[in-house]
């Protein structure tokens, strides 16, 4: 009788090994302890199968010579950042940044998952379940301090440091050219426009180079100064010695397609000078790393130095 209680009560034990579902960092040999958003997280040394669950981690790892076996999309069957290359060719997808694939990502048997607070908070408990999980707190702002909390999860932080440091030298001696020019930050979404401030992730490159922005742009008037909203009736907030400005998916494309077609658009001083330029959404909204970080400072080379 005694056997047989005890052969039942290992049952579940074994099924959840079974499925996957119960990777720890301690299967995986020697761990770290990394403190995090959600407390403090026990994790490999060397993670070798890595899910991540928002853009900003695909450029970490990416940027740190690393690829993930899995990761979330912004948007379904949504492709992986062009300007990362072949990195990600061997990734496969486990559902949104909101709504995260439980099964999928138990599927790729991972020993470490890199998510965020402020996207994934409620999937945690979940997700620490199948794998040590270390979340950022939030998406942009941070993005700096998430780089190094992501390397340190990784046992990259030494690398992740001096990433950093080159980028933070070169966006000096980039901006050092262009001191005197107001540069303007435009973004089309599906049902508005957007003009990006100083805290934005493209607004802190920006301001690591030391360029200004038009007053507008500033947002001193806002709490949040990531963005605010334009009309095309206001649209004039959007001018400055140059403008860069994207658009977020295939509606946001043909809005701003209709925008940037029309008089007000056209009317605008950067436009007329020839000095409004079409970037890459993915580097400057969604990127939020330092890979996207030096694209944009190529961006701002390439298109700044007629006006220098």
């Amino acid at each position: 009788m005694r056997l047989r209680l005890a052969i039942a009560a290992m049952l579940p034990a074994l099924a959840l090994a079974a499925c996957g579902t119960s990777t720890t960092a301690e299967d995986a040999g020697p761990t770290r302890t990394v403190k995090h958003a959600m407390g403090e997280t026990k994790v490999p040394m060397t993670p070798k199968r890595v899910v991540v669950l928002d853009t900003d981690k695909l450029d970490s790892m990416v940027s740190l010579g690393l690829a993930p076996v899995g990761a979330a999309q912004a948007q379904e069957n949504q492709t992986w950042p062009e300007y990362l290359g072949s990195a990600l060719a061997g990734t496969k997808p486990v559902g949104t940044l909101q709504q995260p694939n439980i099964e999928a990502i138990i599927a790729l048997k991972p020993d470490l998952i890199l998510g965020s607070k402020f996207r994934q908070a409620a999937f945690y408990d979940k997700l620490s379940k199948i794998a040590p999980t270390v979340f950022t707190e939030r998406v942009g702002i941070t993005w700096k301090e998430n780089f190094l909390l992501d390397a340190e999860a990784l046992g990259k932080k030494e690398q992740a440091q001096q990433l950093l440091t080159a980028y933070g030298t070169r966006a000096k001696e980039v901006g050092a050219k262009y001191a005197k020019l107001q540069v303007s930050i435009v973004r089309f979404m599906p049902t508005e426009i957007r003009m990006y401030g100083p805290q934005s992730f493209s607004g802190i490159v920006v301001g690591d180079a030391g360029i200004p922005r038009p007053e507008a742009q500033q947002l001193n008037d806002q709490e949040d100064r990531r963005f605010g909203k334009l009309s095309q009736e206001n649209i004039a907030k959007a001018d400055g010695d140059a403008i860069f400005y994207s658009a977020y998916g295939e509606n946001a494309a043909k809005a701003q397609a209709e925008v940037t077609g029309g008089p007000l658009w056209k009317n605008l001083g950067a436009v007329k000078s020839g000095n409004a330029h079409n970037v890459d959404d993915e580097i400057w909204m969604t990127g939020i790393g330092v890979t996207a970080a030096g694209k944009i400072l190529d961006d701002l080379d390439k298109h700044l130095a007629p006006l220098a």
